[in-house]
């Protein structure tokens, strides 16, 4: 071999190490501090406060969900409130649910309204969070009764 080439040969070895370095460093920052969200998804407007125009604290709808409990996993039975959404599903301190799970991050998913529906977001998860089968990658409508995996967990919105 020219030494043109093997010079070459050695740059690309070189640029294709550090890549690799470089992407397990954002992975590894990324479950520990939680994915960036950009501020288009974070909302960027005021925090409803759940107060209709008159004062009056907002009355959920009929038949709408109140709460989102986890029904399988290693924290059955825990349940976050509605009325306090969004909620934020982790391992983290500042979740709503706090899930002692080695498969779920940080920051991993987010519960939130909008008008009467209520959406399931993916926060840059490694592992995924999943509506029934299905792995989502954006915001997605969740009702009464539809399971949310995210890990080994599963949750539900009830009534």
């Amino acid at each position: 071999m020219s030494e043109l080439t093997l010079f070459l040969v050695r740059v690309a070895f070189l640029a294709i190490l550090w890549i690799f370095v470089l992407s397990a460093i954002s992975v590894i920052r990324s479950d520990m501090f939680g994915a960036r969200v950009p501020e288009t998804a974070r909302g960027g407007g005021p925090a409803p406060t759940g107060r209709k125009g008159n004062g009056k604290p907002k009355k959920p709808r009929r038949g709408a969900p109140t709460h989102l409990l986890v029904v399988e996993g290693d924290n059955p039975g825990t349940r976050a409130e509605l009325a306090d959404a969004p909620l934020l599903i982790g391992r983290g301190s500042d979740a709503a649910i706090k899930l002692d799970d080695d498969y779920v991050s940080t920051r991993h998913a987010r519960v939130a309204a909008s008008g009467d529906e209520w959406f399931v977001e993916d926060l840059g998860s490694t592992n995924g969070t999943y509506v029934g089968p299905v792995r989502i990658t954006q915001p997605t409508t969740i009702g009464v009764g539809v399971q949310v995996r995210v890990g080994k967990t599963i949750l539900e919105l009830r009534k």
